[in-house]
């Protein structure tokens, strides 16, 4: 027996070891971890369950018979973080790059699986240079399966992915299908690289034009957070997941929080004297959740509007604001894009929606209509309609046109809409609906600019307030500005045991 047990820990020193310990030390002096380390820095001293250490792959051709790939370059198995169950998979980039044959796929979609039958979130930590070329077409089939589960685990549990190194070709979609995306700044993420597409178009781009951190975060909108190093990437997962529940049968996690709902005079002195001027919505999100921490997603995309997670009274609530310091807060294709995937992924973990309105409209212009405004608004209208969470909206300045119904107004079934006495809600602005109501009268007039400005100020009057809305029931209540937290906690308790019955359908058709 004693010479079994002995050669049991030979051979898991040998699996530990990955691709050897130069290749280790290699992965260490770029400033990275190694795929265990990140394994250990992840979850709970002593808890990681490890299955398939001992996996190798089938491949006979191009030598590969010969070469021993310990673990198949992929830890999986299950673990707790923070004393809360999750599975996890990361990729080994000192066994043959990382790359992804049949087995290594397979480890990775059975422990995808078990994440799924357990109702606990799963978390692929991503360092791959991209599938095994010499097992051919079965590492295709491994991806596959991959992306199978992926869908699979969609809605069911949390899925994140950390990209902590290179995330090349087919490898990138498994990503890209799940919740949340992490990346730090030594790694890039694309499907054709550098010479592919210097081969295919001409252009001349580096690896990290292409696909590092700031490139996904600004112009894809690909990622959701970018990390400085693998250890903050596992200090942003930590976060993320505080906020999450186990899976959609579960609600979110309840911590004690604030539960102070006094009245905060500060947030009477955030928006500007003068309408048109911008302002940080994130001052009126931090005056209003527990502890003023906000924890945006996507800061550096589509910044007109400003996702993210927070607490009310300990209890998790998606933040969705319009940001009036970028575009006026206007909505165009990215924001509502970025904001109508966030409202989704709330509504599927039983996550409450919390609307911050200041929105003058949909974004004008050419390239905004032939890029595809009018689908692409279509989604956050969907979005919102078909959520069945806790909504809750605060119009706090502007809500103009078809932007107030997709900002989550009264009609797309908000339980509550609340409006500050600043609050405009109008079919347009004042200054836009005077030209088409009073044009002639304008015309005619002996002094047209200062006629236009009369009429512009009774327009505003008349209609560019929140009592008009509310004698209609489209605002719930207008109240002060220093009593928003407590109305926003007072009402998320009383819908905590919302239930909303849908008609039997398999799923609703979102204008993708």
């Amino acid at each position: 027996m004693q010479q079994k047990i002995e050669e049991l820990h030979r051979r898991q020193s040998l699996a530990f070891l990955g691709g050897g310990a130069d290749k280790q030390d290699k992965q260490r002096q770029g400033g990275r971890l190694t795929a265990r380390e990140r394994v250990a820095t992840l979850v709970d001293d002593g808890s990681f369950d490890e299955v398939g250490l001992f996996v190798t792959h089938h491949a006979a051709s191009f030598g590969m018979q010969e070469k021993n790939l310990p673990a198949d370059g992929v830890i999986t198995g299950a673990a707790s973080v923070h004393g809360r169950l999750v599975h996890l998979a990361s990729q080994d980039f000192t066994v043959a790059g990382g790359s992804a044959g049949e087995m290594h796929s397979i480890k990775v979609a059975d422990i995808m699986k078990e994440s799924l039958r357990t109702g606990s979130p799963f978390v692929f930590i991503n360092d791959s240079g991209g599938a095994r070329v010499q097992e051919g077409i079965a590492s295709l089939s491994g991806y596959g399966k991959v992306f199978h589960a992926n869908v699979l685990l969609s809605g069911a549990v949390p899925q994140i992915s950390l990209i902590c190194g290179p995330c090349a070709g087919g490898a990138a979609y498994s990503p890209a299908l799940t919740d949340f995306i992490i990346q730090t700044r030594q790694a890039q993420m694309f499907i054709t690289g550098p010479q592919v597409i210097k081969q295919v178009t001409g252009e001349d781009v580096t690896a990290e034009e292409l696909g590092g951190a700031e490139a996904h975060m600004v112009h894809s909108g690909v990622i959701h957070f970018i990390a400085d190093d693998d250890r903050h990437a596992i200090s942003l997962c930590h976060k993320l997941l505080s906020f999450l529940p186990a899976n959609n049968l579960e609600d979110p996690p309840q911590t004690e929080g604030d539960r102070s709902v006094e009245p905060n005079p500060a947030l009477e002195n955030i928006l500007p004297e003068e309408s048109k001027k911008g302002y940080d919505v994130r001052a009126v999100i931090e005056s209003i959740v527990d502890f003023g921490d906000f924890f945006e997603v996507q800061t550096g995309h589509a910044m007109n509007i400003v996702v993210g997670f927070a607490r009310i009274c300990g209890g998790s609530v998606g933040i969705i604001a319009n940001q009036p310091s970028v575009l006026a807060g206007a909505l165009d294709i990215n924001a509502s894009s970025k904001a109508a995937r966030f409202i989704r992924f709330c509504n599927a973990f039983n996550i409450p929606l919390v609307t911050l309105v200041d929105v003058p409209g949909f974004m004008p212009g050419v390239q905004q209509e032939y890029g595809g405004i009018i689908r692409h608004g279509a989604k956050l209208l969907f979005a919102y309609a078909a959520a069945t969470v806790p909504k809750i909206t605060v119009i706090l300045r502007k809500s103009y046109g078809g932007a107030y119904l997709a900002m989550c107004g009264k009609d797309l079934d908000a339980d509550r809409v609340f409006a500050w006495p600043t609050a405009e809600i109008a079919v347009m602005g004042a200054e836009g609906a005077a030209e088409i109501v009073f044009r002639n009268e304008i015309a005619e007039a002996a002094d047209p600019a200062q006629r236009r400005a009369e009429l512009i100020q009774d327009y505003r009057d008349t209609f560019s307030n929140p009592y008009v809305a509310a004698e209609q029931r489209l605002v719930d209540s207008v109240i002060e500005p220093k009593d928003t937290r407590r109305h926003i906690a007072q009402a998320l308790e009383y819908l905590r045991i919302k239930r909303v019955p849908r008609p039997h359908k398999k799923h609703g058709l979102s204008p993708l």
